[in-house]
């Protein structure tokens, strides 16, 4: 009757999408994700950190960049700072330790409530995708290639998956919420 398989991708992209910015929110522990948008200057062109490093978790708080060319070092530490993530950074020469403060219950709140808004920036896209597959919908309806009963079983169907991903979406948030407040 008719095909959800672009939907289902774009479901799939937009939690992809969440996540990704949920990982970009950093909360008071260390994870070598937050690093991820870090880019580098080397070798004359700008880099991904965790194409030119090895990022991993040396305490709670603490990650230990290892370059794997080591006179780049300064160019990453340069780069961490650049990327202004509030964070604290210092090398002994060949490696860099970037050090995350404690979160403050200010900070708390404000990580909060840019994670919530993320969630509903996730939303207001699948409602958008939601609203453009019914229009398509009607207007097959109307062009008569599909009957009145199939326009609403697909309606049914497509609210069903909004559904989903949406609870998928809260999901997310929710353990989101959880690791910002512990």
């Amino acid at each position: 009757m008719y095909d959800f398989a672009a939907f289902d991708k774009k479901i799939a992209a937009t939690k992809e999408w969440l996540i990704q910015e949920f990982s970009g929110i950093r909360t008071g522990r260390a994870a070598p994700a937050l690093l991820d948008s870090v880019q580098v200057n080397a070798y004359g062109s700008r880099s991904p950190l965790k194409q030119i490093a090895n990022v991993g978790v040396e305490e709670a708080r603490i990650l230990r960049v290892s370059a794997y060319d080591p006179s780049l070092i300064k160019e990453i530490e340069k780069a961490i700072v650049a990327a202004d993530l509030g964070v604290g950074t210092s090398t002994d020469g060949t490696t860099v330790r970037v050090t995350f403060p404690e979160l403050t219950g200010e900070r708390r709140t404000q990580l909060l409530k840019l994670a919530k808004q993320k969630l509903e920036d996730a939303r207001t896209t699948l409602r958008h995708e939601r609203d453009e597959i019914w229009s398509d919908i009607q207007l097959k309806e109307r062009e008569g290639t599909l009957t009145e009963d199939d326009k609403f079983s697909l309606k049914d169907e497509l609210q069903k998956k909004i559904d989903g991903a949406n609870k998928s979406l809260e999901e997310s948030y929710v353990r989101k919420e959880q690791e910002i407040t512990s």
